[in-house]
Parts: C-alpha cells; sequence; structure tokens
C-alpha cells in the first residue's frame, strides 16, 4: 500500500508499506483523507525530535476496515475521525478526564508498519499518511456518514486544539475580548472557538494580508496585520491572548498584550530548547501564562461535539480545506503549506 516516510533526510511517497492486523483494542481504518498539519513539517525539519523512519500524518479520518478483540465502539463499514491520543483509560490522569496528560500517550511510539521486512514507526500513534492505519480503539471517534471525510478529518487535530484550547484551557467566557496571533490552521480555529464561547471582541493578527478574509468569515471582529494596533482595539487589552505561531517573540507579545488577570496560551510549537523572556512584574497583576497540549481535550466526547455543531452549521470545517492533493502531489501540498498559501492542505489516496 501507499504511504509518506520520512526516513531522516527526505520525505517521499511509497508504494510497498505494509501494516498488521489489528490486535486486542486495536482498529484497522482505510484513511480517505489526511490533513497536513505543521507537526509533520517539525518532524521533517527537526523541531520535534522523533525516530526514524516513520510514516507522518496524524489528523485523519476514513472508514473502519477491522476491529481487534475487546472493541465495541465502533465497527467495520463506521466512518471515523482519528484523535492522536492513545491514552489508556484507567491511569489516574484519564480517571480525572485529563486524557492529554496520560503518561502511557506521550513518548511512546509504535511501530505497526513494516518495509521490506523492517518495522517502520507510527507519528503520533497515529501515520495518517497510509492508507490504512491501526490504532487504539480510544483513538476512532464515530463521525456521522453524512459529514465529507475530508472536512472529519480535521477535527482530529486542528479543531481539537484551536477549539479546544479555547473552551476547555482558557475557559472564554461570554463577553470576554480574544486576541489570536497566527490565522493558519490553528489560529482559525481558536477564532471560531472564541465565536462559539461567545467573545465581544476577538482580534486576529497575522502578518499575511490575505488572511484577512478567512479570519473574519471564521468569526474574527478585527484583523490586523501587526499588534501595534492592538491596544486601539482593546485600549487596557485581552482577557485572552492565543500564540499560535511558536516564535518566542511572539509568545512575548501575547503577555504583553493581557489585560489585568488575562492569560496568555501557548499553542505553536517552537524549537524543544527555545526559551522565552517576559517582565515579571507585569504578571503579578493575576496574568497567566498557559501551556496547552492538544486543546486540553476529551477525544471521545469533544469530536462527537464538534461534529454536531458542524452539522447544525456552528462550527466551520468545510473552510477550512483550502485545497486537495493526491498522494502523488505531497511535496506541492508541503511547499503550499510552507508558504502559508493554505490553511489545510489535505491529501487524498
Amino acid at each position: 500500500m501507499r504511504g509518506v516516510i520520512y526516513d531522516g533526510e527526505r520525505v517521499r511517497v511509497v508504494d510497498d508499506l505494509e501494516v498488521r492486523e489489528p490486535g486486542p483494542g486495536e482498529v484497522r481504518v482505510a484513511i480517505a483523507a489526511p490533513g497536513l498539519c505543521h507537526s509533520d513539517l517539525s518532524v521533517v525539519d527537526g523541531t520535534i525530535p522523533f525516530p526514524v523512519p516513520v510514516v507522518l500524518g496524524h489528523e485523519g479520518a476514513g472508514v473502519v476496515e477491522a476491529v481487534g478483540a475487546g472493541v465495541t465502539h465502533v465497527r467495520p463499514g463506521d466512518h471515523v475521525a482519528l484523535s492522536t491520543l492513545a491514552n489508556c483509560g484507567t491511569c489516574a490522569d484519564c480517571d480525572r478526564g485529563r486524557p492529554t496528560m496520560c503518561r502511557r500517550a506521550i513518548g511512546r511510539p509504535g511501530r505497526p508498519f513494516a518495509r521490506a521486512g523492517r518495522p517502520v514507526y507510527q507519528f503520533a500513534s497515529n501515520s495518517a499518511f497510509a492508507e490504512r492505519t491501526v490504532v487504539r480503539a480510544v483513538q476512532a471517534v464515530r463521525v456521522p456518514d453524512d459529514i465529507p471525510l475530508p472536512s472529519a478529518a480535521l477535527i482530529g487535530c486542528g479543531v481539537l486544539t484551536g477549539v479546544g484550547a479555547v473552551l476547555n484551557r482558557a475557559r472564554v467566557g461570554r463577553g470576554d475580548s480574544v486576541v489570536v496571533i497566527g490565522v493558519g490552521g490553528i489560529g482559525l480555529n481558536v477564532v471560531q472557538g472564541a465565536r462559539l464561547a461567545g467573545a465581544l471582541r476577538i482580534v486576529a493578527v497575522d502578518a499575511d494580508p490575505a488572511k484577512e478574509d478567512a479570519a473574519l468569515a471564521f468569526g474574527a471582529t478585527h484583523f490586523l496585520t501587526s499588534a501595534d494596533g492592538v491596544r486601539d482595539i482593546l485600549p487596557t487589552g485581552a482577557d485572552h491572548a492565543f500564540e499560535c505561531v511558536g516564535r518566542v517573540e511572539l509568545v512575548r507579545q501575547a503577555v504583553d498584550l493581557l489585560d489585568r488577570h488575562g492569560q496568555a496560551v501557548l499553542l505553536g510549537v517552537p524549537p524543544a530548547d527555545a526559551e522565552a523572556s517576559f517582565r515579571v512584574s507585569s504578571m503579578y497583576l493575576d496574568k497567566s501564562i498557559l501551556g496547552c497540549r492538544y486543546g486540553s481535550s476529551r477525544p471521545q466526547h469533544d469530536i462527537a461535539l464538534y461534529a454536531e455543531l458542524y452539522r447544525q452549521g456552528r462550527l466551520l470545517l468545510d473552510e477550512l480545506v483550502t485545497r486537495t492533493y493526491p498522494v502523488a502531489d505531497f511535496d506541492k501540498a508541503v511547499t503550499d503549506a510552507r508558504a502559508g498559501r493554505v490553511a489545510r492542505a489535505v491529501v487524498t489516496f
């Protein structure tokens, strides 16, 4: 079968990838449409260290082909969106409703794939850039058949991360003010999460003026190409500022834009050894800096919720799919994603 592999030197599409049968508590899924996220590119450029060779991709949807022993919540033929969170479900953090903190779901890459008899790693417990993948049952969340799979694919990363950061981590309230720094795929979902939460002012900031139409369509009340104008709109600062780019100078910018009792939420992924600075005295007005893993999500609950909000016309998915690319054009998808020409590039097999 076909898949996209990074071997430590380059990314290439291969057609001799193999995947094993699902074991107990696992599901094999025929992938219909994976989205290309910047986290995939971060593996290639070294921002996210990961063993190789690895099948990339972690944002996908497809159809269940087979289930292992003990799996009852999905069956062959079901449409599913995949999460990257292979949480155990039994540890103290899972029991407290914090599956993103499950230590058994972090830093333990599996190898369900093989090529020429040699095992190949799975990225983010998912590897959606393959015609078929095997995931833990908890990662497969059933979605209604009337949701297009290229749109459903985006729920599993971009929507869970962006909307979840607003609703679950920051807990933005009705009437709050929000600044979103960077309105790519994650930032646009932060914008629409703020809209869903009832934020009164949502200021989208991006250096690319071409992103204004999308930001406004997703719910921004204002669009700026520089944060210099934020104080003209929010003279005392923002209740919430989300950094969605992954640059340390923008982390400082997010902190400096806060009002009293404001929160800066970090979603962008800088290099693993990056350090950011801020003026300590500014924090004594009850300000906070919050990290956020995967939107502090509970995928089985949240994916179903976002799917229903989409069906009601309240959450945008189709508009995120800027362009689809046949897997043979994967290099073009990477080029367009790096250049910021697309909110989300979706690959088709």
